[in-house]
């Protein structure tokens, strides 16, 4: 689905604003490519929200991946992303591709803030592909979701809620794919050294994607909210991934609320998991209190069956590959 066509009744209107925009000398789009302004070359992460759904002092997930420096990749979009964003001087020029794992609010509610970001920065138009889970029709024990295309839609089709940005300050072109469902690894994208791949995930009743980014020899997983339904799932894709991103949320039976089981992956198994896709390296996020309260216990199951490196995720932390 493409979103292009802006609505005669609002173009006046947003232009006029548009103009505003040109004129009201905010700051233009940082030339730095990092905030040090050091040059950087292949995977560079970006911790924008290393949190979850709960106003706990860290933002809901969402990253940056930069190529050669430049950010190109936004993964998720989480509620204070977009501060987040602001304080770590993210240059949004280039960002084109928008990878979201799950429709749930702590992973998509920033979207709208963060593609008017890219507008305000570019100064004109702008265009992404938006990848994302299909949709469920839910039922009497499932909720219902929206596919990404229509989610998309609801935001900013002609009708949407924020309309008004598809001609805000130049033309605003949404192409918005649904990431069907499929046991095996898949190929969104191959251009210019760039691979993105992805595999159905799991998380109860939600529909789910699990992402992995290549470029230049280098790849980074993001396993996104997963359960024991989409281990098998997550491993086949992360094989010898340099590093394996993956929401940490629950202790090791019997830690954490049973429910919360059916939802999310222990310790124990994310330790698994990690070894048996040779992963180089392990940064857990998507953290709480309760995982932050017991870190060291964290760390001991993981390290039972995996050797690698193991990292905490905080808003603003930054690896290079």
């Amino acid at each position: 689905m493409s979103i292009a066509d802006p609505p005669r009744a609002a173009v006046r209107v947003c232009k006029l604003l548009g103009a505003w925009l040109l004129l009201s000398g905010l700051p233009a789009a940082s030339q730095d490519v990092e905030p040090s302004g050091t040059e950087r070359t292949g995977l560079t992460l970006l911790v924008l929200g290393s949190g979850g759904p709960g106003a706990t002092g860290r933002a809901g997930a969402g990253y940056i991946v930069s190529l050669d420096g430049r950010p190109r990749i936004l993964v998720d979009a989480g509620p204070g992303t977009f501060a987040r964003a602001g304080e770590a001087n993210v240059d949004f020029s280039r960002v084109d591709t928008v990878l979201l794992t799950y429709l749930h609010v702590d992973h998509a509610a920033e979207l709208p803030g963060l593609i008017k970001a890219r507008i305000v920065a570019e100064r004109s138009g702008a265009e992404f592909n938006i990848f994302g889970p299909p949709g469920s029709r839910g039922g009497p024990d499932a909720a219902r979701f929206p596919s990404t295309t229509q989610f998309v839609d609801l935001m900013f089709g002609a009708q949407g809620a924020f309309g008004y940005l598809r001609n805000f300050a130049g033309r605003l072109t949404l192409h918005a794919h649904n990431v069907m469902r499929s046991a095996r690894p898949q190929t969104l994208l191959n251009a210019d050294g760039l691979r993105l791949s992805a595999i159905t995930g799991h998380h109860g009743d939600a529909p789910s994607v699990v992402y992995r980014i290549d470029y230049r020899g280098r790849s980074f997983t993001f396993s996104g909210d997963i359960d024991a339904a989409g281990h098998a799932a997550l491993t086949r894709l992360a094989q010898n991934t340099d590093m394996l991103i993956f929401d940490t949320v629950v202790l090791d039976p019997p830690g954490s609320p049973a429910v919360l089981y059916t939802l999310h992956t222990p310790p124990r198994d994310i330790g698994r998991i990690a070894q048996r896709s040779g992963a180089k390296m392990l940064l857990l996020s998507h953290l709480n209190p309760t995982i932050d309260a017991a870190r060291d216990a964290v760390r001991a199951s993981i390290q039972v069956s995996y050797s690698g490196p193991v990292e905490f995720a905080r808003d603003g932390w930054r690896d290079a590959l």
